[in-house]
């Protein structure tokens, strides 16, 4: 990260790991720093290929930045929530359902989860350009680190990623960096979240899911790892297995957007978000992402298997501006087993997972 200077803010002091016999999925461990040779490439694109088409999450690792670093973002990314006002939330509160764009906070109880029960978790969201909007006054002083984290996450981590999934598509390294630009007009922002613990009475409504299963509208999401059990994956199995935390790795899984470009060959992954296991229920639950998306002028078509006619293909802005807008807020039409909702989204059938 580029050297800016740090202001002394609260330590946010995460829960202990848990203790609890998880089933745990197994994914693929991508030591990024092999990126900086062409055999090396060659190879983590063979293992990427081989876990985006079987599980759908991989770790990074040796991504270049240090526990330390890790550590203070963290500390950063608890500060629009505890360090601000519910009335200054308010006033910089996005207007997610006319926009189609989550900059800004998105408060608790926005999205409808289940049995009339509503979520509890906030979210802050700043487009890597933090010029873009106004911020809370609290977080002002804090722009340069969060936006030299941003460009950290873009040029350093999401570019050898995308360059690997080209690779293994057998297409020039740079197809999906040129449509992923630093500059370009995109919605690629960090994402600063905040679980809250739920009553008994919210948990039994929901059967222990905080949000439904689900796919990401985006091309990559980059998750900084945290110990709060709670994300879990739909493996091919059928079975909902959980990830694990590792100190200092992220957790990346692919979108929409990078399921159109590849013509189905990489598949957007289903996850979810429970309840925490018994000894870390009663912690707030903070994570720090990177949610990327091409930019808004690309057509998603692309290749092998099309979900869409080319002609029908929306640009990624008219996808993540209906996607954002319906999400949570749209009466969804049960299937048969009950397991599978749906919607129609721009004329393609967008599945949530109960």
């Amino acid at each position: 990260m580029p050297s800016v200077t740090q202001l002394g803010i609260p330590h946010y002091v995460p829960a202990p790991p848990t203790k609890a016999d998880l089933d745990y999925a197994d994914l693929a461990v991508i030591d990024l720093s092999k990126t900086d040779t062409v055999e090396g490439r060659a190879q983590l694109a063979t293992q990427v290929r081989d876990a985006m088409t079987g599980q759908g999450f991989f770790y990074v690792i040796n991504h270049g930045y240090t526990a330390p670093q890790a550590e203070r973002i963290f500390d950063v990314a608890d500060i629009p929530f505890a360090g601000v006002s519910d009335e200054e939330k308010r006033t910089y509160a996005g207007n997610i359902k006319a926009t189609g764009s989550y900059q800004g906070y998105k408060l608790r109880q926005y999205w409808h989860i289940d049995g009339g029960v509503h979520d509890q978790v906030e979210h802050y969201n700043i487009h890597r350009d933090v010029t873009k909007k106004q911020h809370p006054k609290e977080l002002r002083p804090l722009l340069p680190e969060i936006e030299a984290f941003a460009r950290f996450n873009h040029l350093n981590v999401l570019h050898p990623i995308l360059q690997l999934l080209a690779l293994g598509l057998e297409l020039p390294e740079d197809t999906f960096v040129d449509n992923h630009g630093y500059s370009a007009v995109n919605e690629t922002y960090i994402r600063f979240m905040k679980y809250y613990p739920r009553s008994e009475d919210e948990e039994t409504k929901t059967r222990n899911v905080w949000l439904k299963g689900h796919t990401d509208f985006g091309s990559v999401t980059i998750l900084w790892s945290q110990p709060v059990a709670a994300l879990q994956i739909l493996s091919p199995d059928g079975g909902w297995r959980w990830i694990k935390h590792i100190d200092n790795a992220l957790v990346v899984n692919l979108g929409d957007a990078m399921e159109f470009l590849s013509g189905g060959f990489y598949k957007a992954t289903i996850h979810r978000v429970v309840q925490p296991p018994e000894d870390q229920r009663g912690y707030t639950r903070l994570g720090v992402f990177l949610f990327a998306s091409p930019d808004d002028a690309v057509k998603l078509k692309h290749g092998i298997v099309r979900r869409c006619d080319d002609a029908d293909a929306p640009t990624m802005e008219q996808w993540r501006r209906a996607r954002t807008s319906a999400y949570g807020q749209t009466e969804l039409k049960k299937k048969d087993d009950g397991r599978v909702e749906e919607e129609v989204i721009n004329g393609v059938v967008v599945k949530h997972y109960n």
